[in-house]
């Protein structure tokens, strides 16, 4: 089964790996180069170093198409390991948990419409847990006064005290303001290591891609591909880090008014009800817990390869750029909190 996935570096990768649960993702028309010497392949976008990849293609190692005879190689390549695959659901692979009259699965479970009302708020989680992969769904936010109300997409072991947990909180705003994005993560039971990063688009006028990538050494929270935030295993330092225990996909849309908007400051509008958020393209390439033991340690899973272990210096600009423009917040320089910078701000995650 072909995978591909966009990731923190920027590029998109073609694998094979038998063991992973897998999404199938849609194709675009754009040029590629198959590195035909090797089993994973790397998918060009325009902001590669042209050189680089003129020069491989002039030794030979490159063929180059545009969209069908990448895929018919790249299928020949990886037969002997090719598993079933299917893109993953909402009526397959996620359960609700809260509020069934307020999920509205759509196109047969496609996407999904959460409702958030004086009634209730909702949500739901995948049927599965997992330890490690690429996690993403699409999501078009509430439009218009969203004051007081939150939607998230988040991982959590569900284990309440020493639950590991990486969160996507989005906080709802007045009509005219900019959007906030909270992440957040809990390893071990330790969290509070909240940042908030204004959007610097309008995250209601059309559906936008929000990533986690976990792995062994680091966990990326992205958007549209463009990093937002990376939190570094630091065992070596004593400092916990998520990586015993699997976790669900969870999505949830309620109220919060008491500190979503401007600390609790802006408080929700009734008369605006209710609120839709929309869900779709739930993608999952990830170790299924339980599932084969093998998985957790194949040193051929996407996620544990150099692609997904580091930013490259298009998307270290990247990330540079939102930190300086666009974050409003940072535990790590917040003194009236941590009078002692906590020791793993100190690694500039």
């Amino acid at each position: 089964m072909i995978r591909r996935v966009a990731g923190p570096r920027g590029e998109l990768a073609l694998s094979c790996t038998c063991n992973a649960t897998r999404r199938k993702l849609s194709w675009p028309s754009i040029p590629l180069a198959i590195k035909a010497s090797s089993i994973s392949l790397t998918l060009h976008t325009h902001e590669e170093d042209k050189e680089e990849k003129l020069a491989a293609m002039a030794a030979g190692n490159y063929l180059k198409s545009t969209t069908l005879l990448p895929l018919l190689v790249f299928h020949l390549l990886c037969f002997s390991v090719s598993v079933n695959g299917r893109p993953a659901t909402f009526l397959q692979d996620f359960r609700i948990t809260w509020s069934d009259s307020h999920i509205r699965p759509i196109d047969g479970g496609a996407a999904v419409q959460l409702v958030l009302d004086q009634n209730s708020g909702c949500g739901f989680a995948s049927k599965r847990q997992y330890l490690y992969g690429i996690f993403s769904l699409k999501i078009k936010l509430i439009p218009g006064d969203s004051a007081g109300t939150v939607t998230a997409f988040y991982m959590n072991s569900d284990t309440d005290a020493i639950r590991d947990e990486l969160d996507f909180e989005f906080l709802g705003n007045r009509s005219g303001q900019p959007y906030t994005v909270q992440t957040n993560v809990y390893a071990h039971g330790k969290g509070d290591r909240e940042q908030r990063v204004n959007l610097w688009f309008d995250p209601a006028a059309d559906f936008h891609t929000y990533t986690i990538t976990w792995t062994k050494q680091r966990i990326f929270f992205s958007i549209d591909d463009v990093p937002i935030r990376v939190f570094k295993n630091n065992e070596a330092r004593g400092l916990p880090y998520p990586k015993m225990q699997p976790m669900g996909i969870y999505s949830t849309l309620w109220e919060a008014d008491d500190w979503a908007t401007r600390g609790g400051l802006e408080k929700i509008d009734w008369s605006k009800a209710p609120f839709y958020a929309y869900y779709k393209d739930f993608n999952i390439e990830g170790c299924p817990v339980p599932g084969p033991a093998a998985c957790i340690n194949n040193p051929g899973n996407l996620w544990e390869g150099p692609l997904y272990n580091q930013l490259s210096p298009i998307q270290a600009r990247k990330y540079r750029w939102v930190r300086l423009n666009h974050m409003i917040y940072d535990y790590c320089t917040d003194k009236s909190r941590y009078p002692v910078t906590p020791p793993e701000c100190l690694d500039g995650i």
